[in-house]
């Protein structure tokens, strides 16, 4: 009787912190198409590039630990953020609700230790990606700054030709 009750309270809880951390705002989140994302991973993880099938992986909660071991911290952008709904249409191919589904079913069936970190700002991902050991984010690349360490995805650079987390492509 024991083990139904802490398994019930321990379904509740997760459920609590999902909701906390994947409920939208209640305004309608931008379009996404007229922004380049850059990927931005802590300064010390051992990568420089990743397939864009890899990343998809990463981002979707199917590798959780870098080469070294280190376990990924997921870092996103909160529900109204334009570079948010790219990445809902690139990497998840989702929509939102589809995306709060998709995290909630992947933390009940246990598939992951924890879901996606919510950010607030750009300003919040860069400094939080540099301070977490393993974490990966997205930044507009507008909001790039010169000691953040961006990932190649397919050899590629936001900006170069053929980047596929760039609006309009």
């Amino acid at each position: 009787m024991t083990t139904i009750v802490v398994r019930g309270v321990r379904r509740v809880c997760i459920f609590a912190v999902l909701i906390g951390v994947l409920l939208p705002v209640m305004s309608e989140p931008a379009s996404g198409q007229d922004i380049a994302v850059a990927i931005v991973v802590h300064p010390q993880t051992q990568v420089d590039n990743l397939s864009f099938e890899e990343l998809k992986r990463i981002f979707r909660g199917d590798r959780q630990f870098w080469e070294d071991g280190r376990r990924v911290t997921l870092l996103v952008r909160a529900p109204v953020a334009e570079e948010r709904q790219l990445i809902l249409d690139r990497i998840y191919e989702m929509d939102e609700n589809q995306f709060r589904e998709y995290w909630i079913g992947k933390m009940f069936r246990a598939e992951v230790a924890a879901g996606p970190k919510l950010v607030y700002s750009a300003d919040m991902a860069r400094e939080l990606v540099t301070v977490i050991p393993g974490a990966i984010t997205f930044v507009p690349v507008s909001e790039v700054s010169s000691d953040s360490k961006v990932v190649r995805i397919d050899g590629r650079l936001p900006g170069d030709v053929g980047y596929p987390l760039s609006g309009g492509t």
